[in-house]
């Protein structure tokens, strides 16, 4: 097997990466995995708690479809037993349900075919860690249990912050890293993947290994990609994520709701867009970059064509040129008009585009209430709107529905 040298492999390797641990490591495992003609072998885990892959995971697919593209092995884990549990990296508490094994089987069967969007499954290896855990004994979990002690769970940043604010840690989430480390000792991996908020469990990897006679694994980390609020992380129990299996069109309104100051983070964790260009593109128009980000991004999950569409479907929409193909159709109760008249500060409250008269006065004050599909303006709080039914009515350019009465 012919490997690029190891400084052009490291130089992909440490796109988007925030941190290695231990770095130097990685770079004699390269060095020996060239000398050796072996690859490496490339762990990544998923647990399927739902059944969107959302662009969060695929900055660690990504990296891994990368490193399969140099020449190494990758090897996919389906966390099915460790979704039993919930994964409490960067958790302030314990999560309020734990899935049953029926409904992370279901979840299970479509990550796959989610997953091969971004890594070649043909040269993947995929286990499930139900594999080895579904047959341990209760002797042979004490046994693993052992091997890890109460403080240096309490190092992970997750557990010592609900320590110190006294909010309960239960047992079964201690059991989380443990077997997450377990993982990378059945399948012998060199590089682990995942968020920076993984780094305890990375680690405990390695100490296990170590205990086991095993080379040890090194932690090739990323940052955590933020949803479309600018500022927690994308997930789906946030309900601020992309799923790489929604529509194109889909995809392309969500992109374009990002705040302008995440664009340079998704360009380079999502793209391969050299980042002096990333730089330019930046430095201009905004709008025009982020259709361009939207477009690569959305033809890797769909085609070229599919992103070209999706982008002329949303700029006639929102530019006025046509009008959305998706208007939704909302009841207005008809006694709360006098005379087929009404407020327009009570008509945007009574359609739940605000949810208080101030809201909807600050909506008017800025323009973005209109009417019609000609878009005029309401220029007044008090301003008497005549309801017709079927009604265009307009809160800012993402906001919209006709007026049904009843």
């Amino acid at each position: 097997m012919t490997f690029l040298p190891v400084e052009e492999q490291l130089r992909i390797i440490m796109r988007g990466i925030e941190k290695i641990v231990p770095q130097e490591e990685l770079r004699k495992k390269l060095q020996h995995s060239q000398d050796a003609g072996t690859p490496l072998r490339i762990k990544y885990g998923i647990d399927p708690t739902g059944i969107d892959v959302h662009l969060g995971h695929t900055v660690p697919l990504r990296k891994m479809r990368q490193f399969q593209e140099l020449g190494h092995q990758a090897v996919i884990i389906i966390g099915n037993y460790t979704a039993l549990v919930g994964d409490p990296s960067g958790r302030d508490e314990a999560r309020s349900k734990q899935l049953t094994e029926a409904e992370v089987e279901t979840n299970a069967t479509t990550y796959l075919t989610q997953v091969g969007k971004v890594v070649d499954m043909s040269r993947a290896e995929v286990h499930r860690n139900g594999d080895w855990f579904g047959k341990m004994s209760f002797a042979n979990v004490l046994s693993l249990c052992g091997r890890v002690t109460v403080a240096q769970l309490l190092t992970r940043e997750d557990f010592a912050k609900r320590y110190r604010q006294e909010k309960p840690i239960f047992l079964h989430e201690c059991l989380y890293p443990v077997m997450q480390a377990w993982d990378s000792v059945q399948i012998r991996s060199d590089v682990e993947l995942g968020g920076t908020e993984q780094l305890y469990s990375f680690m405990l990897a390695r100490d296990l290994q170590a205990q086991e006679n095993l080379t040890q694994q090194i932690a090739v980390m990323s940052p955590i990609l933020v949803g479309l609020d600018g500022v927690r992380r994308m997930g789906k129990s946030l309900g601020n994520y992309i799923g790489i299996s929604e529509s194109p069109y889909d995809m392309m309104k969500k992109f374009m709701q990002l705040p302008d100051n995440v664009m340079k983070m998704y360009f380079e964790l999502l793209t391969e867009v050299p980042l002096d260009d990333v730089d330019r593109l930046l430095a201009g128009h905004l709008k025009a970059a982020k259709v361009t980000l939207a477009k690569l991004v959305i033809a890797q999950y769909h085609s070229a064509e599919d992103a070209d569409a999706a982008a002329a479907r949303w700029q006639a929409e929102i530019g006025g040129e046509a009008l959305p193909t998706d208007i939704p159709n909302v009841i207005l109760d008809a006694r709360l008009l006098a005379d087929r008249t009404i407020t327009a500060v009570k008509l945007f409250t009574a359609l739940n585009f605000c949810t208080s008269n101030g809201e909807a006065r600050r909506l008017i004050q800025g323009g973005g209430a209109k009417l019609g599909e000609e878009k005029t303006a309401i220029t007044a709080h008090d301003q008497q709107i005549t309801v017709t039914d079927g009604m265009l009515v307009w809160a800012g350019k993402k906001k919209y529905c006709r007026v049904k009465l009843a």
